[in-house]
């Protein structure tokens, strides 16, 4: 088992820029990838970003060119930059980390609100 913990969200004016973090229990070489998932009232959840193991990252069209993921073996920790944000990047944003022959792991959610 792990625990997942999102921290960062927050209320942020348009044009904004926020960071989030997501911290494992334990090391992060286990998972072969972990990402950011949003959920938006009314809405189904949808991918924001994902990085794999070896760096790789693949970015949603919705927010490329303004949202960079990352992560830091060391602290076990992935985090997402969001930058220029706009009202419709509100959402709940999780954590989620893949692991082989175990399948999923989720984080509680953290809220980012996008507003003037």
């Amino acid at each position: 088992q792990v625990q997942l913990v999102e921290s960062g969200g927050g209320l942020v004016q348009p044009g904004g820029s926020l960071r989030l973090s997501c911290a494992a229990s334990r090391s992060i070489f286990s998972f072969y990838a972990m990402g950011w998932y949003r959920q938006a009232p009314g809405k189904q959840r949808e991918l924001a970003a994902v990085i794999t193991g070896s760096g790789g990252t693949n970015i949603a069209d919705s927010v490329k060119g303004r949202f960079t993921i990352s992560r830091d073996n060391a602290k076990n920790t992935v985090y997402l930059q969001m930058n220029d944000l706009k009202p419709e990047d509100t959402a709940v944003y999780y954590c989620n980390a893949k692991q082989s022959g175990f399948g999923d792991y989720w984080g509680q959610g953290t809220q980012v609100t996008v507003s003037s």
